[in-house]
Formats: structure tokens, sequence, C-alpha cells
């Protein structure tokens, strides 16, 4: 993975946080489906796309045995798979329930959340850019909640979601697409039982019609390959430019839910997403100026 460039991995993490930037057309059309079922196909076939991947690229196996099956360590891998499956359903029912602006602002939110759990559980210390871009960052929360009450939990159970399988995955130690077979692994059994269930009751869309048949097969390529294009990417480029391109993913998709799918935003809602980007690039290039960056920790959807 480390031999390329920095211009190609580069163009690795932009298309990555572009594709992840992507998913609220992507997911609007499977609104046919339930989420739960959107949910358990993405599981099914994002197993398939990394197992397929990974023996493609002929990786060491040896990772199984000495990177999971240890008490401790499968521990933190079954936490982030409770965590990234929550995430994943909370992000597609949003999608399709219309809130994709208030999504966006949940992976606007979403560093700092990284960086107050990198403060809290792994002695990070905040320096000036995490202090000043962090008050300025909670300002925008603050402007966006009031009036807004009802949907700021869908951001925040986002961005916290995420944060949180962030957090536990440093733990485990293992690349992004290691950890996506373990974690869509897990998984897995509940899926097949959902789905399988879900046929026999005559209510799944899967084999309805092709259309929705290879919509629901892709999600596991829409899945794998941003991620694997971020392992490429990651290897080769600076925190400060991985944290820069992060900001890629929410700005478009609050620009969907405006442009595309013509969610109305109030001027305080503009505010604060402002205030949220000013603050979260300030964090970012104070730290990296500093040399003092604490880890931040890359968006998924």
């Amino acid at each position: 993975m480390t031999g390329i460039t920095r211009k190609q991995a580069l163009a690795a993490g932009l298309a990555a946080y572009v594709m992840w930037g992507a998913f609220p057309p992507y997911f609007s059309l499977l609104k046919a489906a339930t989420p739960l079922e959107i949910l358990g196909h993405r599981i099914v076939w994002s197993f398939a796309a990394v197992l397929i991947t990974l023996v493609a690229t002929r990786s060491d196996w040896a990772w199984l045995r000495t990177g999971v099956f240890t008490r401790r360590t499968f521990g933190w891998l079954a936490a982030a798979t409770v965590l990234i499956g929550a995430n994943w359903l909370i992000y597609i029912w949003a999608v399709n329930d219309g809130h994709v602006v208030e999504a966006s602002v949940g992976y606007f939110i979403n560093p700092l959340v990284s960086v107050l759990l990198g403060v809290v559980f792994f002695g990070e210390k905040l320096g000036r850019g995490g202090r000043i871009g962090g008050t300025i960052a909670l300002l925008g929360v603050v402007i966006i909640s009031w009036g807004h009450w009802s949907t700021l939990w869908i951001s925040l159970l986002l961005a916290l979601s995420f944060g949180g399988y962030g957090a536990v995955k440093k733990r485990a130690h293992l690349t992004p697409l290691q950890g996506l077979l373990v974690e869509s692994g897990l998984l897995l059994p509940f899926a097949i039982i959902y789905l399988v269930w879900l046929g026999t009751q005559g209510q799944g869309q899967f084999g309805t019609a092709p259309g929705i048949t290879l919509l629901l097969m892709s999600s596991g390529i829409v899945t794998a390959l941003p991620l694997y294009l971020f392992a490429l990417a990651a290897t080769r480029l600076p925190l400060g430019v991985v944290g820069i391109l992060q900001y890629v993913t929410p700005t478009m998709q609050f620009l969907f839910g405006i442009f595309l799918f013509k969610e109305a935003v109030a001027l305080s809602y503009w505010i604060g997403v402002i205030a949220i980007w000013i603050g979260s690039v300030i964090y970012l290039t104070l730290t990296l100026r500093d040399s003092k960056a604490p880890e931040v920790l890359p968006g998924d959807a």
C-alpha cells in the first residue's frame, strides 16, 4: 500500500471523500427498501467485497490470529461493530427520511468528538488550535441547536457513534479493510437471518427488479472502495492534509440536502454550519502549525 506517490495518495484520498460525500443520492435510490433491509445488504455485500479484495491483494492472514482472536482485542472489535452498525442504520434512515442536512452536520461535528475522546481516553493534549477551533465549532452547534432541538439528535448520534467507533478502533490496531471484514463478519449472521426472513415474508426488495437488486448488491463495493482508497492515502499524506480533506464529505452532503433534496435550511443553520467549518479548519491548521496535533480519526459513512 505504500508504493504510491504523494500525488497519487492525494488523488486517492480526495476520491474516497468524494465517494462518501455522494452517499445521499446513492442511498436515496434505495428508498424502496427499508433502512434495515439496506443495512442488511450493506453488511452482506461489504463482507463479500472486502474478502475478495484481501484475497486479490494477497493479504497476509496472520493478523486474524494475532490481531483478532485475543480476548481484549475481540472485545474492542465487538464494540466497534455495534457502533458502526448503529452509525450505518441512523445514516441510511436519515437520508431516506429527509434529514440529509442534519446527517451532514453530524460529520462536521465528528472530528471535534474525536478530539474530545482523544483528550478524555488517550491523554492527548488539547493545544491552542483545539481550544480556539473547538470553541468556535461548539458555538456553531449551539446556534444550530437553537430552534432545532427536535432533529439535533440525528447529528449528535452520528457524530458520537462514528467518533466512538474511531476511538475503539485505535485499540484494535487493524487496517480499515481488516477491521471492516471482522465487523461485517460479526454482523453477517444477523443480517443473513433477517434478509432470509424478510424474503419469506415477501417484504424484501431484493430480486423484485434488476435495478434495486443491483443497487443493493453494489452497496458492498460502495462501502469497501472508499475505505481502500482512504487506506492508500493515509499511508502517504500528512495528518493535516487528511484532516482538511475530511470536510469534503459533509460539505457535499450538506449541499446535496439543500439543492438536490430541497431541504429547508434556516439562516441560523447556515451560520452554525459555517462556524463549525471555520472552527474545524482553525483546529487543524493551528495544531499542524504547532506540530502538536492530536490524532484526528477520519470519518466513513
